[in-house]
């Protein structure tokens, strides 16, 4: 489709497609692509008329573009047949007869066996015939497709695009870049057919013969040569110069072909200088651990003993919580790539690219609240990222159906044909000009272009005046008017009502559709927001996600897929190739399921008050669990495979297959059954294989058959069982067996904009496997877990990737509040997942989970649950100091010498997880404080909160209102107060506790020296609960100090009502004590 064509909106289930939006000028209907402009795919002329001024074509079954002396050399001294679809040459008039000809039917033209100017009009028509037939995907009554806005069909839209079937996959879609079209010289057909004799130890490019057919006949012959330029290698090469004698070739380049031959990636394990004593102090921690249980279980305070009792339960649950997120660190693991070798090996130089094409997904819904601004950025940097045009395509899902969204879309196009040449020309990074302009660097560094600093300026006043104009749609879309939006030509805006809208696809970018400053081409830059219809479930984001990986499969089929958040832009433009290490490696490519980036922030304090860069999470625990499985999914920052998000399962070797080491030690390994189980092995992964290796096909084929069944009942229901799975989509279907992208060959063109639409419109998904097997899984309002959870369970590996420069950045809440509510809904989606029929406690056990995954998947499903212990934990501070008690009794030196230790060990991990991931102390600590913070907040409302949804049906929202604001500065926004009721608990944990330390610091006076050194022990616990709340303190105050009114007065009547009640209650001391002070006073 191209760019300039307009948008195109539809519903399937209503048979509309409709153009909403197209140039005035193009009245009247849009003629059909002209054939005479097509290029032989065996030796790159120009296909030729025939005497009539048709376009010449030799199979008359599909049309593969093939000049007229490549056909009559295929017949005479190649395999006669075509090299896209294997049909046998038929003889057309003029040509010589060949061995085979006598078996067909068609009449003899002895008279014009010379003359073939006739007979290719009734070739052209058949051929015309078969793809209006083939237009038919559905078995469904075709009826007329409504006229556009400006009265024109959508035939022809997309232009046919140009296969090649024996690489397996095409490079470019229908939104791919269009062949230049040629002039056509005049085949004499009097002059003899020149006969070729190739010499495949030549270039084949000197013959014209450059793909398709002959690359197939001379890959043998290349794989002997390269075999053979080993073993000279090794027998020529001399200790001194290194040359190769008698080959041809220098030692320099044997080198760089040793090199397209080592791994793109390696393993950089962690040194045994750091790694051994890390692991000693856990096994010590866990030894100490157990003897300072089972002395405080054994040991219980009497006068005090539902403190006691309350403070031992949160103690093991603690110690559970440790077990669940230090095991799965146990062998954690760094790498690196070697992006050289990935360039030898499919990006070299002069040559075509042989990477995999990759399709990008950026997913926003309210632009109002994900200002357009940053989302163009984001499309920005994509747009110019390293890799090869042809291979990238930028999908943007407005999920809200905003015309703001569409419009900002439409100037971000027009600036990037501004931008992407900039950026490649000189290099620069990052490319996303918001965050490339604000950095306070010297720019000028390792720039030696003298133009650089005069195309830098004029850059910058162009992203200026881009800004200003973005900036107006913002402001002109504040109010909606009372008719809805309208578009520039009249046509009222499809998405007027965000509920209820047809789904609309806008092409800004690829194929024809405009090209950048200096000429070049641009990658595809598509805009998509799928049907929505009062009474669907639509599944939120992961719905949206589901529907950018069947429509990028109609259009594009990418063979990767690679996810962001609108405010998450590429900060390293090689980032995909640094993926690409991974997935493309044919050693663990195979396996792996995703790469996941770790996610770096901008805009943060520099304090990182509320951890909002979570650098304990993605610098200790995902290098953890890299060791492991593979790390766990987080929603943004992503590449996936995308057989992995189809349901398949990987491709295991027999080593994948061996059992873990625990297994091993207790039941040791299969290798004695090694005979007897390779069968059963082989069989599990032939079925899980199965339809992953099913020959590409699409409905056609099903009518004439595929080869290799022999029933074609047995066929159908194969489709029928795929149709189930994927949806009635016989291209989408097509397409899924692609594993290294590409559109299908049997493709039709000019049915893809039908399918795209069918595709996403909102009833696709009934009675099929999406979100429950394939793609994003439901059920969850963090679907990443989940989703990564899945593809584990099947077997698959994920890879932790962390270049040295941070591969995206993003922002995040530094807002108190807003950070508060980011935690409860990561909270909330762990207790849906915990209740659903997909927590990992039960879920999965088919051998294919590592023990230690399953550990990690644990601890990120049952840590809100800690909130309830952590909460009860911090008051009992408070209690103790109030009523003079305290839950440990008096012990011995021997009994002291366990909690000394414990707390030894403690600081020791903490010190040794430091050193060997490189973290600093502060995060470390900011970190724990936030654990604090959000466990006695976000984590208790979201325990109850999923509890009233679940359980009962009961959907609880807690809204953020924004109370005051400071001036502008730096950090503005992190001294902004909204009040949130998840500010109650933690506030009057600190009043609690702040009364307690007044109350026992008071009785201590009164009581005399004596009583200061139990005091100090309650004290330690105390002050240890308000530095852990801190920056909740301060983030409660603000900069002027300026809490609201509501805040102070619930935390102060929370914190009296407790106490009040303790001191009337009094339950820890005994009746005994009481009569014996009324006595006491009495006689007194």
């Amino acid at each position: 489709m191209e760019a300039s064509a307009g948008m195109v909106a539809g519903s399937h289930k209503r048979n509309e497609l409709v153009r909403i939006r197209h140039d005035s000028s193009d009245s009247g209907s849009k003629p059909l692509k002209s054939l005479n402009g097509q290029i032989c795919q065996i030796c790159g002329d120009t296909v030729g008329l025939t005497a009539t001024g048709d376009v010449f074509v030799a199979c008359n079954e599909c049309a593969f573009p093939v000049c007229r002396p490549c056909y009559e050399y295929e017949r005479k001294d190649g395999n006669q047949s075509c090299p896209q679809c294997k049909t046998r040459y038929k003889r057309h008039r003029g040509s010589p007869r060949v061995e085979g000809d006598e078996d067909e039917d068609d009449s003899d033209d002895i008279e014009n066996e010379f003359n073939y100017a006739q007979g290719k009009a009734k070739a052209r028509r058949q051929w015309e015939d078969d793809a209006d037939l083939s237009s038919s995907s559905r078995r469904e009554s075709q009826q007329p497709i409504p006229l556009l806005t400006n009265g024109q069909t959508m035939s022809g839209e997309i232009p046919c695009a140009t296969p090649d079937t024996q690489s397996v996959r095409t490079t470019s879609g229908p939104l791919g870049p269009s062949e230049k079209v040629h002039s056509l010289p005049y085949v004499d057909p009097r002059q003899p057919v020149p006969v070729r004799i190739v010499d495949p130890s030549k270039d084949l490019n000197s013959y014209g013969l450059g793909n398709v057919d002959w690359k197939e006949r001379v890959e043998g012959w290349k794989l002997k040569q390269e075999k053979n330029m080993v073993q000279m290698t090794g027998r020529y090469t001399e200790g001194k110069g290194g040359d190769v004698e008698g080959t041809g070739s220098n030692g320099e380049e044997l080198q760089m072909v040793d090199d397209a031959r080592q791994p793109m990636s390696r393993v950089v394990p962690i040194p045994s200088s750091q790694l051994t004593p890390y692991r000693v102090v856990i096994i010590l921690r866990l030894i100490i651990l157990g003897f300072f249980l089972q002395y405080r279980v054994t040991h219980p305070v009497k006068d005090a003993y539902p403190l006691w009792l309350t403070s031992v339960i949160c103690e093991i649950w603690f110690a559970l919580s440790w077990l669940l997120d230090q095991f799965p660190k146990w062998s954690p693991i760094n790498r690196e790539t070697y992006l050289e070798r990935l360039a030898l090996r499919y990006d070299r130089e002069g040559e075509p690219s042989q990477l995999d094409p990759v399709d990008v997904f950026v997913s926003t819904v309210d632009p109002l609240k994900e200002p357009p601004l940053v989302t163009a950025n984001t499309v920005l940097s994509i747009l110019s990222v390293d890799y090869p045009v042809d291979k990238v395509s930028c999908y943007v899902s407005d999920d809200g159906s905003a015309m703001l969204t569409f419009e900002a879309l439409s100037e971000t196009a027009e600036f990037a044909k501004k931008w992407v040449p900039f950026c490649k020309k000189h290099n620069i990074e990052p490319r996303a000009p918001e965050f490339y302009f604000a950095q306070k660097i010297d720019y000028l560094k390792d720039k030696i272009q003298p133009s650089f600093v005069k195309e830098r300026r004029a850059m910058k006043r162009e992203y200026e005046e881009f800004k200003v104009r973005i900036n107006a749609l913002v402001a002109k879309a504040q109010k909606m008017p009372e008719e809805g939006w309208t578009m520039q030509d009249g046509t009222a805006w499809p998405g007027n009502n965000p509920r209820d809208h047809p789904g609309m696809i806008q092409v800004f970018l690829g194929h024809s559709g405009g090209l950048d400053t200096d000429g070049n081409e641009l990658p595809r830059l598509v805009y998509v927001s799928r049907e929505k219809r009062p009474g669907f479930q639509h599944h939120k984001k992961a719905g949206a996600m589901n529907a950018l990986i069947r429509v990028s499969a109609v259009l594009t089929n990418g063979a990767y897929l690679l996810n962001v958040d609108c405010d998450h832009y590429f900060n390293n433009s090689k980032a995909l190739k640094e993926a690409m290490c991974f997935m493309m490696d044919p050693v663990i490519g195979k396996k792996t399921c995703y790469v996941q980036f770790p996610q770096r922030f901008d805009g943060i304090d520099l304090h990182d008050r509320y951890a909002n860069r979570n650098i304990v999470f993605f610098d200790i625990n995902m290098k953890g669990q890299d060791g492991v499985q593979g790390p766990v999914y987080v929603g943004t920052g992503c590449c996936f495979n995308r057989q992995a998000l189809y349901g398949y399962d990987p491709v295991l070797t027999e080593e994948d297959l061996e059992p873990n080491i625990i297994v091993k030690s207790c039941w040791g390994s299969r290798k004695k059954g090694k005979g007897g189980n390779k069968k059963y092995s082989d069989k599990k992964k032939a079925m899980g294989r199965t339809e992953s290796t099913v020959p590409i096909f699409n409905m056609e084929d099903i009518e004439e058959g595929v080869e290799g069944y022999d029933d074609e009942r047995t066929l159908l229901m194969s489709q029928k069982s795929l149709e189930k799975r994927f949806g009635q989509s016989p291209v989408f279907i097509a397409a899924t067996f692609m594993e290294q992208g590409g559109i299908p060959p049997s493709t039709n063109p000019a049915t893809l904009l039908k399918e795209a639409i069918h595709v996403i419109s909102c009833g696709y998904e009934d009675k099929t496997e999406w979100g429950k097997e394939i793609g994003w899984i439901y059920g969850s309002v963090t679907e990443d877990i989940l989703t990564g959870f899945k593809m584990h369970a099947r077997g698959w590996i994920s890879i932790y990737c962390m270049p040295p420069r941070p591969a995206f950045k993003g922002s995040a809440p530094i807002n108190l509040s807003d950070r508060l509510n980011q935690v409860l809904r990561w909270a909330l989606g762990s207790i849906e997942i915990f209740l659903s029929r997909h927590c990992p406690l039960w879920y999965g056990y088919n051998g294919k989970l590592k023990p230690l995954m399953r550990l990690a998947y644990i601890n990120t499903i049952v840590y809100p649950f800690t909130s309830i212990p952590l909460i009860a934990y911090c008051t009992l501070p408070a209690f103790c100091l109030l009523t003079n008690k305290f839950i440990i009794p008096e012990i011995s030196n021997f009994a002291s010498m366990w909690f000394i230790l414990l707390f030894v060990s403690i600081f020791t991990t903490s010190i040794l997880e430091l050193r060997w991931s490189g973290v600093s102390i502060e995060d470390w600590w900011r970190n724990e404080q936030f654990w604090v913070i959000g466990g006695t907040s976000a984590h208790l409302f979201a325990v109850f909160q999923g509890l009233l949804k679940v359980l009962a049906g009961i959907d609880t929202n807690f809204t953020v209102t924004s109370k005051a604001s400071d001036e502008d500065g730096d950090f503005a926004e992190l001294y902004v107060f909204k009040w949130t009721s998840l500010l109650i608990p933690p506030t009057t944990v600190l009043i609690v506790n702040l009364v307690g330390i007044v109350a026992g610091v008071s009785y201590a006076i009164n009581s005399g020296y004596q009583s200061w050194g139990p005091l100090f022990g309650k004290l330690f616990f105390a002050i240890w609960v308000i530095a852990h709340l801190y920056p909740f303190l301060k983030g409660l105050l603000g900069r002027q100090n300026r809490t609201p009114t509501i805040v102070i007065v619930w935390s102060v009547l929370l914190a009296s009502i407790f106490s009040l009640l303790w001191v009337r209650i009094d339950p820890f001391t005994s009746d005994s004590n009481k009569l014996t002070n009324g006595q006491c006073g009495i006689n007194c």
